[in-house]
């Protein structure tokens, strides 16, 4: 199985300490350049730990050379987002990992299945991958890492579900 990862999912898993359980899945988890771009923008503790993923090929960087669609993408979209999009779509990735809205509706439009840090966040507490703590203190350590999500969508998530 391929997923590729855009920034958000991968910087919000890192800050919650996630995205190593997430890596222990069997398959195999790409990033375009665009995205450790963004990442090395901002050297900071985050940065690093996804560096030392990329170091040991826990993640494997890729370039995606759908240049077309990600310059028409990237009109809409950041180029995070763009050459990801693009990539998954060059891999026929068995999934994408996309935060933005708007970019994952494009996403699901072009036949891609999409997923967000939250749904990854739920299927990693279902399986008991990571620490169960109270979803009140969930929620709590989102917005103290500034992942931006309405309550009631959080909520609908994690209760009806």
């Amino acid at each position: 199985m391929r997923t590729v990862i855009n920034s958000s999912p991968l910087i919000f898993l890192s800050k919650l300490g996630y995205l190593d359980a997430l890596l222990t899945d069997a398959q195999t988890f790409y990033i375009p350049e665009a995205v450790v771009q963004e990442i090395s923008a901002k050297p900071d503790q985050t940065a690093s730990k996804i560096q030392a993923f990329l170091k040991n090929s826990q993640i494997q960087i890729r370039e995606a050379h759908l240049l077309q669609l990600v310059s028409q993408l990237s009109l809409r979209f950041g180029k995070g987002e763009a050459e990801a999009i693009a990539l998954a779509l060059e891999l026929s990735a068995d999934t994408i990992l996309l935060d933005d809205f708007a970019a994952r509706q494009e996403a699901l439009r072009l036949g891609l299945k999409v997923k967000g840090t939250l749904a990854i966040i739920f299927r990693l507490r279902q399986e008991n991958r990571v620490p169960q703590t109270s979803l009140d203190d969930l929620y709590q350590e989102l917005i103290n890492i500034r992942f931006r999500v309405k309550r009631s969508i959080f909520d609908q998530i994690f209760f009806d579900s």
